[in-house]
């Protein structure tokens, strides 16, 4: 009998959490991140089983491999991804657009947020609850977002009392949408704070806060970011998905060799919680071939090209907001599997990292990293130009983030051999503003326009000269006053 899937983190310090450990946690005690000690093979007759499964079925299939059934046995598991599921607009949950000249967009956003980040979060929030409820516990989930990961956890997770969710987004350089989705909720469980800073700014106070053991313990403070093991698990299924639907797979098995066929998989990147993903995948065993494309925050595209992984000055604010990132942190999780889980060299590279905001790949590691993920990065006037242009010969509005990655249908011809597909990550009702921009329209859903005429609540966290320990502070102050409100009026599981 196989033994149970265990976790350890990518600086080494830990190993041997099982799934509930790790779903509890955001980065590990030694300020690494998650990962699983073996990553499983899929084989090509396991692969040939898959096809033509429901996603959702697919979703079970892909999380079995890592959570053991001592932990969740199998028919919970597949009530609980069922249910965290069944809320999204379209039947399928996810849909192929398939457009002209083989460009063709998986689309991930027909959840209640309308943004990929609801697929993973709600199974997330699903599984925290299962435990939760079995255990007769709480948990003070703590959030930064770039925009969508805040309005996704709040959605998911609103009304469930076992659960305090405290977001902090950057004001300003969101969309009004994005914003609407977190301040609209007046859930009592719900707490959110609007900081004058970049995501990358928000990040640093709450490292911190993770950082200090005692009261991680004491509040049972999580992460439900991309930081958390269980996102990232759950985003394996479009990428196992999307080779499935696209690969042509079935073809390639009528020919001779039998070998698995590539496909080539384009992803608008920022935390690179979707290309860590990936490139599990690939570890899987599937041919896919990686494109991380960004915009004007180029981190990733320098690191690839130049060796250069350092942060620029400053954040810069694009019409792709929730890819405006300077901290890519789930690169770390990529260097960890590049680096053979290399603990010791992955903890040097990223405390240098964290402390000085600079790292010099060394040329061997850059070639390695060049082998498995290509990139390329595009202006506003590039995502202008591809919405317009895929509207031009598709009647098809894309999402700025969506444009990031379809620029490289536009700019970057390839073999007609080569299946192709573009990670659509939000709906363009999401970025108003960028569409027309573009000279497009786009019909708002009407859940959106009902966003208006909601009441608002959430707290300011202003710049100061000591701001990181300011907002420190202000959020480890609500973190124990709720968790103080909590206790005087007890917990009711729904």
């Amino acid at each position: 009998m196989d033994s149970p899937m265990q976790y350890c983190s990518t600086r080494g310090g830990i190993r041997g959490w099982d799934f509930r450990d790790v779903l509890f946690s955001g980065f590990a005690p030694d300020g690494g991140m998650f990962m699983p000690e073996s990553v499983p093979t899929l084989s090509p007759d396991t692969l040939r089983g898959w096809r033509g499964l429901p996603y959702t079925k697919l979703v079970v299939e892909v999380a079995s491999l890592f959570i053991p059934t001592q932990l969740i046995p199998r028919k919970d598991l597949e009530v609980l991804v069922g249910e965290a599921l069944s809320g999204f607009s379209v039947p399928e949950v996810v849909r192929i657009a398939r457009l002209k000249d083989g460009l063709s967009v998986l689309e991930l956003f027909h959840g209640q947020t309308l943004a990929f980040k609801d697929l993973a979060m709600t199974c997330t929030v699903r599984f925290l609850n299962y435990f939760l409820q079995k255990e007769n516990h709480r948990a003070t989930v703590v959030v930064g977002t770039s925009g969508d990961t805040g309005g996704s956890a709040i959605q998911s997770a609103k009304g469930l009392s076992g659960l305090e969710v405290m977001v902090v987004y950057p004001r300003g350089r969101i969309t009004p949408v994005q914003e609407k989705h977190m301040i609209t909720c007046l859930e009592d469980n719900v707490h959110v704070f609007a900081a004058d800073g970049s995501s990358d700014d928000i990040d640093q106070p709450l490292r911190r806060l993770f950082a200090d053991q005692e009261l991680v313990k004491t509040y049972s403070l999580m992460s439900l970011n991309s930081v958390n093991w269980s996102r990232v698990m759950i985003q394996l299924a479009h990428f196992i998905y999307a080779y499935l639907e696209l690969s042509g797979m079935e073809q390639a098995e009528a020919e001779a060799d039998g070998e698995l066929p590539e496909l080539e998989v384009v992803v608008p990147t920022g935390g690179a919680g979707n290309i860590a993903a990936g490139y599990i995948v690939k570890q899987m065993g599937l041919p896919l071939k990686l494109v991380a494309m960004v915009n004007s925050n180029d981190i990733v595209h320098r690191a690839v090209t130049t060796g250069d992984f350092s942060m620029a000055a400053d954040v810069t604010q694009t019409l792709a907001p929730a890819i405006d990132i300077q901290d890519p942190y789930n690169m770390e999780r990529v260097f960890w599997l590049l680096l053979g889980r290399d603990g010791a060299s992955v903890k040097n590279m990223m405390e240098e990292f964290q402390q000085s905001h600079r790292h010099s790949l060394p040329e061997n590691h850059r070639r390695l990293l060049s082998q498995v993920l290509l990139t390329g990065t595009v202006t506003d006037e590039g995502i202008l130009e591809t919405m317009r242009r895929c509207w031009d010969e598709n009647q098809y509005v894309l999402c700025p983030h969506t444009a990031v990655a379809v620029w490289h249908h536009y700019h970057c011809p390839h073999s007609p051999t080569l299946n192709r597909c573009y990670i659509a990550t939000a709906s363009p009702a999401k970025f108003q503003a960028a569409v027309e921009k573009a000279g497009l329209t786009f019909d708002l859903p009407g859940a959106v326009l009902e966003l208006d005429k909601l009441a608002t609540r959430y707290e300011n966290l202003e710049r100061s000269v000591n701001w990181c320990k300011d907002w420190e502070d202000r959020l480890r102050e609500k973190i124990q006053s709720v968790s103080s409100v909590r206790k005087n009026r007890g917990t009711y599981y729904i």
